[in-house]
C-alpha cells in the first residue's frame, strides 16, 4: 500500500453496522480517488462479522481487513486499539478515517497515542488542498470553523461528525479481497469488562436521525414531551431534550443535545421551548434546517433557526401534528 490510501474503521455493534462508518468509506473513496490511492476498510466483531465485508465493499472499500475474535464482540478500547494500530502499521496508508460516534471518539485518540501521530476530531469537511488534507471543524461552541492540518506526522487520524458527510450509493456488485487479522492479545491483557447493555426502547436513535424533535424548559415538565413524541412519530424522528430538561429528571441523558450530551446533524431540527444557551446550539447547530418555536420573541435561538414561530408550543404542537398526520405518507 502507499501513502495515497486511506484506511477506515468501519463500526458495527451486534451485527449491524453504524451508518456513520459508511459516511465515513464515501469520504475515503472521493479522498482516495483524488490521491491516486486505494480504501481499507478495518472491520473488527465477534465470530460471524464476515457477513458486513461485503457491505463494506459495496460502499466503496477496495478490500476489508477482518478480525473475528470474541475479543472484539463488544467494543473495548484496549483490544480494538492493538488489533487496528496492528493493522494500519501493516498497511501504512497516508490517512485513518473514524466516524465520530460515541465509540469513535474514544478510539480516534486511543489510537493516535499508540501511533504516536495526531489526530483532528469532529471533522464536518474534508479536502486536499497542495496535496495536504485540510480539515474543518467546529471551534468555540461552533461559532467558529477551523482548518486543521497534521504535516509532520503519518498516518493523518480524523474522525468524521455523523450526518455532515453523505454515504456513496451501495455497488452491490463490487467486491475485493479480504485479509484476516490475527493478535496474540489474551483477556488478562484487557483491563475492562463488559457487563451488560441496557438498550432504549424503541424510538429513533438520535445520533442517525434525519429529523430531531427536541424540547427546553417551556414544556413544562415529563408530561409536556407528550406532543412532542406525537409530532416525532408522524415523522419518524428522534426526540432530544436540552441539559435543563435532563438535569430536572424530565427525560433520561441519552436524550441530551448539548455540549455535554451528544452532537447531532440533521435534516430537520425543531426546537420546542428551547432558549438556545450557547451549550445547547453546540449540540444542534449544524441541523441542516432549524425551526424554533418559542414564546419569547427575544429568546437566543431565533437568532440561529432558520424559521421561527413565536407562540405556545402546547396550541402549535399539536396544530402541526394534525396537519402534516394528513399530508405525511
Amino acid at each position: 500500500m502507499s501513502h495515497s490510501d486511506v484506511v477506515v474503521w468501519v463500526e458495527q455493534f451486534q451485527g449491524r453496522p453504524a451508518s456513520g462508518s459508511w459516511e465515513a468509506i464515501g469520504v475515503a473513496r472521493r479522498l482516495a480517488d483524488q490521491m491516486g490511492g486505494d480504501v481499507t476498510a478495518c472491520l473488527l466483531g465477534g465470530n460471524g462479522s464476515r457477513g458486513l465485508a461485503s457491505k463494506a465493499m459495496h460502499q466503496g472499500a477496495d478490500r476489508v481487513c477482518l478480525a473475528e475474535d470474541e475479543q472484539l464482540r463488544e467494543f473495548r478500547v484496549e483490544p480494538y486499539v492493538r488489533f487496528l494500530s496492528d493493522a494500519i502499521r501493516d498497511a501504512d496508508p497516508g490517512v485513518v478515517l473514524i466516524s465520530a460516534t460515541l465509540r469513535g471518539r474514544e478510539l480516534g485518540p486511543a489510537l493516535a497515542a499508540e501511533l504516536e501521530t495526531g489526530c483532528v476530531a469532529d471533522c464536518t469537511a474534508l479536502a486536499i488542498d497542495d496535496g495536504l488534507l485540510t480539515a474543518t471543524r467546529p471551534v468555540y461552541a461552533g461559532k467558529l470553523l477551523a482548518e486543521c492540518v497534521v504535516p509532520e506526522h503519518r498516518p493523518q487520524i480524523f474522525t468524521t461528525r455523523i450526518r455532515a458527510f453523505a454515504a456513496l450509493e451501495a455497488e452491490p456488485d463490487r467486491d475485493g479481497p479480504v485479509h484476516l487479522m490475527q493478535s496474540a492479545l489474551s483477556e488478562s491483557d484487557i483491563k475492562s469488562q463488559v457487563v451488560d447493555f441496557k438498550p432504549i426502547e424503541g424510538g429513533v436513535g438520535l445520533a442517525d436521525a434525519a429529523i430531531v424533535v427536541a424540547g427546553g424548559r417551556g414544556v413544562g415538565g415529563p408530561e409536556g414531551f407528550r406532543p412532542l413524541r406525537d409530532l416525532a412519530d408522524v415523522l419518524g424522528a428522534a426526540v432530544g431534550a436540552s441539559r435543563a430538561i435532563v438535569d430536572a429528571g424530565w427525560m433520561p441523558y441519552e436524550y441530551q443535545v448539548g455540549q455535554t450530551g451528544k452532537t447531532v446533524s440533521p435534516d430537520l431540527y425543531i426546537a420546542c421551548g428551547i432558549s438556545g444557551a450557547i451549550q445547547h446550539q453546540v449540540g444542534m447547530r449544524t441541523s441542516k434546517v432549524i425551526v424554533a418555536l418559542n414564546r419569547g420573541a427575544e429568546a437566543p435561538v431565533f437568532k440561529l433557526a432558520h424559521y421561527g414561530i413565536v407562540g405556545d408550543l402546547f396550541d402549535i404542537v399539536p396544530a402541526l401534528t394534525e396537519v402534516l398526520r394528513e399530508r405525511v405518507p
